[in-house]
């Protein structure tokens, strides 16, 4: 394995700061903190342990019908049968009537800006008959996007002690939303929602103050205490936060702009690499050329705490020696970053054209020079 130093892609990492260390305590009983654009944890705890989700599970009930209309088989303006198990269902509600027929534009509004039980079990046995069945497609949705401490029996998160997540499943399952259904994310920055003419505000304490704030959903049981998905983007660095478990409504408003202010101003992305961008090159053995040329496919950012700015190490790692034939975009090296004491990852990089094997002769020739002088 051949390593060499790249310092020519830290820039402006390798100016020093004084900033004291990015770190920070929580009074949330989980809380998990993430940079979407470069996947980096910038806080967790106990966010693999399984939790009450409460009404933030309404996420993977907008995922499941998100689907169905991305599908073509509903359209926002259908509607959904109340009945009476919806329209007798406990805890929030948005209102509906019994044996109305009500837009599923309205029951999603209801569901996420209202946090309508009522509207949510409209929504599942629209979708599967009963909301028995509609937690079965909850559970091979979850099992679809990777989550894999997450069990649900219902629709709404009432409280059931097989129905449970955990903080990084949540974290995982917003962020599928945000990629996987851009069109819809806008009813989660809807202030309040009128319906029978009983105007109900967001819950989400960032939509009130906090810049760049877009989601996503709040939460709160006895037993699971205040619970919060947020999420926020400025200049186009998108932060993703996970909270359960704090007192209070008041708590939970405190804590998450707290945290998100924290995310924000404590850390930063840089870009290192750019898509096509040559980053350095390796020698080929017994290839036509005697190097080829590294290049990303991706962008490649890091986010890197303010503190750690003058602790940034890049490396280019490659298996030694490189073989002719070398194909174009043929994956034959990495380049290696580590952040402070941190574990270091790896980007692919890849051979940016073809390196032909040398003719027999040569090969012949190339070999016989290199015993005799060692190069």
């Amino acid at each position: 394995m051949k390593i060499r130093c790249l310092f020519a892609l830290l820039g402006a990492l390798l100016i020093a700061t004084s900033s004291f260390a990015a770190t920070i305590e929580t009074p949330a009983r989980e809380a998990i903190i993430l940079d979407a654009q470069t996947g980096t944890e910038l806080l967790s705890k106990n966010a693999d342990e399984k939790m009450p989700p409460s009404s933030m599970s309404k996420l993977m009930t907008a995922y499941v019908v998100f689907e169905q209309l991305k599908s073509g088989r509903f359209k926002l303006e259908d509607t959904f049968h109340i009945s009476e198990k919806s329209w007798a269902t406990q805890g929030s509600k948005m209102f509906v009537d019994i044996n109305s027929d009500v837009k599923i534009e309205d029951l999603l509004r209801g569901m996420i800006i209202q946090s309508g039980n009522d509207a949510c079990v409209a929504l599942a046995e629209g979708v599967s008959g009963s909301e028995e069945s509609f937690a079965i497609v909850m559970n091979e949705t979850a099992k679809k996007l990777g989550l894999t401490n997450s069990y649900f029996v219902n629709s709404n998160g009432w409280p059931n002690p097989n129905h449970y997540m955990t903080a990084r499943d949540l974290l995982i399952l917003a962020q599928h939303l945000i990629k996987d259904f851009p069109e819809y994310m806008h009813y989660y920055k809807e202030l309040d929602f009128t319906y029978h003419k009983i105007k109900q505000g967001n819950r989400n304490p960032l939509l009130y103050g906090f810049p760049g704030a877009d989601g996503l959903k709040t939460g709160h049981t006895e037993d699971a205490g205040y619970g919060l998905v947020g999420t926020a983007i400025r200049d186009g660095r998108r932060v993703i936060m996970v909270v359960n478990g704090l007192k209070s409504m008041q708590e939970r408003a405190d804590e998450s702009k707290r945290l998100m202010e924290w995310a924000f101003r404590e850390f930063r992305n840089y870009p290192i690499v750019k898509p096509g961008q040559v980053v350095g090159e390796i020698p080929v053995w017994m290839g036509e050329k005697d190097k080829v040329s590294l290049t990303a496919k991706d962008d490649i950012f890091l986010t890197v705490a303010n503190a750690d700015r003058g602790n940034v190490t890049i490396k280019l790692k490659y298996n030694q020696p490189v073989t002719a034939p070398v194909m174009a975009d043929q994956p034959i090296a990495a380049l290696s970053v580590q952040i402070g004491a941190g574990a270091a990852k790896d980007y692919p990089l890849y051979a940016s054209e073809n390196v032909a094997k040398l003719g027999l002769i040569s090969r012949i020739t190339k070999g016989i020079g290199y015993i005799l002088t060692g190069h």
